[in-house]
């Protein structure tokens, strides 16, 4: 039996929790944040409420990776995307009002059934996933900073 991972970020952005849950939020929005390499792609229309369904695609040379999610929980300021394929586990963003601005958390935990994919990931990819998502929080808050207005 493999033990959960869990990478945790969170940062703060000078703009409201209405204007960066958008930014998770919007399809086209959350594109201006992704890893280019990263596409989220819904299943049937896009949605972001209980129980909708989406597809996340990792676009590498060679490789095309899908990741099946559904939206588990949902409250205004709070979305988590449940996964089920390579990995499996959940993507947690809570926004957190601070004043005048936001406490944006992320919380990735995940398992990864598969013993040849799991040492992959933990050889080559475990440093490379922290650092794209401490990277890809940069970006959020750069996009909610710039559409706050």
């Amino acid at each position: 039996m493999t033990h959960p991972q869990v990478f945790e970020q969170s940062i703060e952005i000078n703009a409201s929790a209405t204007v960066v849950e958008q930014c998770i939020t919007d399809n086209e929005l959350m594109h201006r944040w992704l890893n280019p390499v990263l596409r989220c792609e819904p299943v049937g229309e896009w949605r972001t409420d209980l129980g909708s369904k989406c597809r996340f695609i990792i676009q590498i040379p060679v490789l095309r990776l899908s990741l099946n999610c559904t939206i588990v929980e949902r409250q205004p300021g709070l979305i988590v995307w449940g996964f089920e394929g390579y990995f499996k586990g959940r993507d947690r963003w809570e926004c957190q009002p601070v004043s005048q601005k936001t406490l944006l958390l992320n919380r990735f935990e995940f398992e990864i059934p598969n013993p040849l994919v799991r040492f992959g990931f933990n050889t080559f990819a475990t440093t490379w996933t922290q650092k794209d998502m401490q990277a890809q929080l940069q970006r959020l808050k750069r996009v909610a900073e710039e559409i706050k207005n």
